[in-house]
């Protein structure tokens, strides 16, 4: 794992709002909004994207954590930006916390955790469940 970030370092990801990132359940929509479960997804995507630049051929990273505070709504055809910002590197765990906005106003909060594995040990570990 390649040590390139430190705390305060940040990624952005833009994601513009579907149908389907709308609160739906047993195929039947509840609220033509943003879902948090939606938001939950594209939180771990946004830091991920440190992973993606940090791993080795040999690794990759699994999600540890995940939590989310959700403040307001975006509505499809919305443009959300959502940005990671380095928390804590701590061997091999990343912890971010994430911030997405929607049009100035905050559309939810949160943190994520990520721990680097060696694949070999992360599908010996998938296959042991």
């Amino acid at each position: 794992m390649k040590n390139i970030f430190k705390p305060g370092d940040q990624k952005h990801y833009r994601v513009r709002v579907t149908e389907s990132d709308c609160a739906a359940f047993q195929g039947k929509l509840v609220h033509p909004v943003y879902a948090t479960f939606a938001l939950a997804r594209d939180f771990e995507w946004s830091s991920r994207l440190f992973f993606l630049e940090m791993k080795d051929e040999d690794e990759e990273g699994v999600g540890t954590m995940l939590s989310i505070e959700h403040k307001s709504m975006a509505r499809p055809g919305d443009e959300v930006m959502i940005t990671a910002t380095v928390e804590t590197i701590n061997g091999n765990e990343l912890i971010c916390s994430i911030e997405a906005i929607c049009n100035n106003h905050l559309v939810a909060t949160g943190k994520t955790g990520q721990k680097m594995l060696k694949k070999e040990k992360l599908y010996r570990l998938m296959n042991n469940v």
